[in-house]
């Protein structure tokens, strides 16, 4: 018993500590962006590996003093990038409790997966919450098929129907102006740049994402989808219209790229302080974390935000029902970009040589 309790407690404290020093290289290799990903589990790891030292007793010896050190300094490193989405942390945006119904907007966004047959479960989560613009991914020629019924009360469309996994289209029941889809850094994943108006007239820049992901089977580094994050952040950070950025990031809240872009665009993330929204693996509980996010400038305050009911997917559908306002209050803490912060991402954005600065 006391030999299978050391070996845990070794392999345990081996990948805490292999985890933080990946996360410290600056490289875009998948299998070393894949520890931004699970750090709601390596937290977990830890915290087990810190209980397995003291069962049945602490051996006071050097290596086994410096081990608990280094999975003691990995609990608080894994701790402290995922607090600001615990309810312990700091709202970054206030709750509106009023009534306006011409100056508000919801969104649901939801990767169906492709092989996925159960549209009606989809549809019925439209129904049943009626957001005013509906983001699918992963959506190709069947699933567009499908989805037809939609168009009845979302008659303003863009489709984009492919079979490579990154096929997406929006319905919206508020008229979309100056539409554009883009393939910013790969000539087969496509994104959707729009303005929707409001009841109220006010108009929204929408953008609507899905980078590619670091994995062995996709893409071997992450600089594709770190280029198209931070080339979006670019363009947003001086728009003249309230901005919502929205889609499957194939990335984390509290990575490397998603902070850096928050920083670039000054957007903001409902989630702090409210939950993690965890939308993937919908189909294994133990392995879960936010993949799929709704960012937005400071001219919004928050409704509503809600992980859906699973439709078969790999992904949770998420909603959101934002109202426009001036009550955040956030215009004086906005992040400065540091100046490593800024060469990294010229240097990420030259590296993927993408097709377009200007969205």
């Amino acid at each position: 018993m006391d030999l299978a309790i050391t070996i845990s407690r070794i392999i345990l404290s081996a990948i805490c500590i292999l985890a933080v020093i990946a996360s410290k290289i600056k490289l875009g290799n998948w299998w070393i962006r894949v520890f931004d990903f699970p750090r709601i589990q390596l937290l977990s790891m830890a915290s087990i590996a810190l209980i397995l030292f003291f069962i049945p007793t602490l051996e006071i010896k050097t290596w086994n003093m410096v081990l608990l050190g280094l999975v003691v300094f990995s609990f608080f490193f894994q701790a402290r990038k995922i607090f600001p989405y615990t309810f312990f942390a700091k709202k970054e945006v206030k709750r509106f409790r009023g009534k306006d119904h011409d100056h508000g907007i919801a969104v649901l966004v939801s990767n169906v997966l492709t092989p996925n047959r159960h549209t009606e479960k989809l549809i019925d989560l439209v129904n049943r919450h009626r957001p005013n613009l509906v983001l699918t991914l992963e959506t190709d020629a069947w699933w567009e098929k499908q989805l037809k019924p939609l168009e009845k009360d979302y008659p303003y469309q863009v489709k984009i129907p492919l079979d490579n996994l990154y096929g997406m289209h929006l319905y919206s029941n508020l008229p979309l102006e100056n539409t554009k889809v883009h393939y910013l850094v790969k000539d087969d994943i496509p994104s959707i740049h729009s303005e929707v108006v409001l009841p109220s007239g006010d108009r929204v820049q929408i953008h609507c994402v899905h980078p590619e992901p670091p994995s062995p089977t996709e893409s071997d580094t992450s600089v594709p989808r770190d280029a198209e994050l931070l080339i979006v952040g670019k363009n947003v950070k001086n728009a003249d219209l309230p901005v919502l950025v929205f889609g499957d990031l194939n990335d984390v809240a509290w990575s490397r790229t998603t902070r850096l872009f928050q920083k670039i665009s000054g957007l903001l993330d409902p989630r702090k302080g409210r939950g993690f929204f965890n939308t993937f693996h919908a189909r294994h509980a133990l392995l879960r974390w936010p993949l799929d996010h709704i960012f937005h400038s400071e001219h919004f305050m928050l409704r509503k935000i809600k992980r859906l009911p699973s439709i078969s997917s790999d992904h949770f559908p998420i909603f959101i029902h934002l109202v426009l306002s001036d009550g955040n209050g956030q215009e004086d803490q906005k992040e400065k970009l540091e100046q490593d912060e800024k060469h990294w991402t010229k240097k990420t954005i030259d590296e993927a040589n993408p097709n377009m600065l200007t969205i």
